[in-house]
């Protein structure tokens, strides 16, 4: 018992150790942070800072150092704690709730971490050190952020939402770590893993040339991995324009795409460029297929309009059920236009494609057929639908 209990007591005081050093370097040392984030010094240069400083205020062995030195290099350059969880490739979101209530999603499933930050401490220490690290403030005028990392990670993209406890019930952070894969899978990769059939795939490929498709379900249901696919299967001569809030569609392998992504204001910076901005820009570009990632507001306008005087278009947005994806694109229009329900839907006609997502899974595909103007709806015809096993 003695000697378990001595391992630990040197585990607790290791652990003391570093988050005191991570602690020095979010809060007074924040500047070589910073500058190591800008690429105005190098990683090396960085840690020789680091052992230095180890060496002048810590008073340990060398190994001790070295070891402590070791520690601080996969806290900085990785997510401490949470760094198993981001290289795991099934795992596709991360949610903290509490210094000791880990979540994540892995294989479509909802279920607890097997990790978790010693305290309350430590976890908010993990906070501010990312927030430093992707330069955002969390002061009481931006209690709610939303961050990317494009750099830390080879495989992924990381999509953070952090939501302080001024905004919370809870009175820890609650953050949401959402992984985009780099490498996203293209169309042959997505039949492989069952998304859709090869048959299938080249009905939607055909389609996805020749009429504006619009692709629907819940989330993590799939959409924006069928349409990261689709957009690739595109000609090289098809100029392409996508305007996304986050980015979750790139490219890899077609010559002519353009990516412009939301910038969205905060309490202290005021410049802001939301989707109807870019949209609006977008639109008097020399492009052949128009883009949006997830529609979720007045950008709908733009690209309803583009669809209707003939330019090809696709998008995806959040919906239950197929036929309730017109209805939720016509609602985001309505405020913005001086068109009626009735009218919006009979414009609605030039998004030939209707495409369904259910589990990560092609679900069903939908024909428009028209405009039936005697019962004031959209005709849909049902050209692929899943048998339910």
């Amino acid at each position: 018992m003695k000697g378990g209990k001595s391992i630990h007591t040197e585990q607790d005081a290791s652990e003391e150790l570093l988050q005191q050093l991570v602690e020095e370097y979010t809060l007074q040392k924040q500047q070589s942070l910073m500058q190591m984030k800008k690429g105005l010094m190098s990683k090396e240069a960085f840690l020789k800072e680091a052992l230095l400083h180890i060496e002048t205020y810590y008073h340990k062995s060398k190994q001790e150092d070295a070891e402590l030195l070791k520690e601080f290099e996969q806290y900085i350059f990785g997510y401490s704690r949470l760094s198993g969880l981001i290289d795991d490739k099934e795992i596709s979101d991360i949610r903290v709730l509490g210094y000791d209530n880990i979540r994540i999603k892995k294989r479509g499933r909802r279920m607890p971490a097997e990790v978790a930050f010693s305290s309350s401490r430590e976890y908010r220490q993990f906070i501010d050190y990312i927030a430093t690290k992707n330069q955002v403030n969390i002061s009481n005028l931006n209690a709610i952020q939303r961050f990317t990392d494009y750099e830390s990670h080879p495989d992924f993209i990381l999509r953070f939402t952090l939501s302080m406890p001024l905004l919370n019930t809870s009175n820890e952070p609650y953050l949401c770590i959402r992984k985009v894969p780099r490498f996203f899978p293209q169309m042959k990769e997505l039949i492989g893993q069952g998304m859709l059939t090869r048959e299938t795939a080249e009905l939607l490929i055909s389609r996805f040339r020749e009429h504006s498709t619009l692709i629907c379900g819940g989330n993590s249901s799939g959409k924006t991995t069928l349409l990261n696919a689709l957009k690739e299967t595109l000609p090289d001569d098809c100029a392409v324009l996508v305007a996304q809030q986050a980015d979750e569609l790139t490219t890899r392998c077609h010559p002519d795409m353009m990516f412009l992504h939301s910038l969205p204001g905060t309490g202290e910076q005021q410049i802001s460029y939301d989707l109807e901005h870019i949209s609006i820009a977008g639109l008097t570009m020399d492009v052949d297929f128009f883009i949006v990632g997830e529609i979720k507001g007045a950008e709908a306008v733009y690209l309803l309009n583009a669809a209707y005087t003939g330019q090809l278009c696709a998008a995806t947005i959040h919906a239950p059920s197929a036929d309730r994806a017109p209805d939720k694109l016509v609602d985001y229009c309505m405020g913005k236009t001086g068109y009626s329900r009735s009218e919006l839907m009979k414009m609605l006609d030039c998004f030939k494609t209707l495409v369904f997502m259910e589990h990560y899974r092609v679900k069903e595909i939908f024909e428009c057929k028209g405009w039936d103007d005697r019962n004031k709806n959209l005709i849909y015809e049902k050209i692929f639908g899943r048998v339910e096993e």
